[in-house]
Parts: structure tokens; sequence; C-alpha cells
């Protein structure tokens, strides 16, 4: 199971990613008078990083849940009388 603590340190790495890709000096690179398909590239570039970004953000948090979900049926199905940490030698 993936740590809380390791999601929050992937939620955090993706904000700092956000940062760094909208950062005014990466988006004079891309304002330019350069059209793809009718868009100026600036437009493009804000877009496809702003859907890039929440869909890796979308990614990490449903992996987080998966595997919460995994870790409760796994401690749901022990028999009740039976410790939650695992086999014991005692």
């Amino acid at each position: 199971m993936q740590a809380p603590s390791r999601t929050r340190e992937l939620l955090m790495a993706l904000f700092l990613l956000g940062v760094l890709l909208f950062a005014p000096p990466l988006l004079l690179v891309f304002n330019s008078a350069t059209r793809i398909f009718g868009v100026p590239t600036l437009y493009l570039y804000l877009f496809a990083v702003w859907a890039g970004l929440i869909a890796l953000t979308a990614v990490a948090v449903e992996r987080a849940a998966d595997r919460l979900a995994e870790a409760d049926a796994v401690i749901a199905a022990k028999e009740p009388g039976e410790p939650a940490g695992g086999p014991s030698d005692a």
C-alpha cells in the first residue's frame, strides 16, 4: 500500500511541476505569432499543460484511493479474533 505521505509527496511534486510549467520565462517561449490549426501556441500550451496536470493528479489520487480500499478489504476479510497486524509467534 502506498503510504499517505507518499501520496502527499507526489501531489506536492505535481504542484511544483505546475509552478515551473506556468512560470513566465517558459510562457514567453510560447508567446509567439505562430498558430497551430488556427490556435495560438500560447493558448495551446496553456491548455495542454493544464489538462496534463489534471490528468496526472487524477491518476495519483485514484491510485492512492484504490490501494487504500484494497488495504481496508484485507483488514475486513480477517476473522474477528485474528490480529490485524498479521501472523504472530505468540
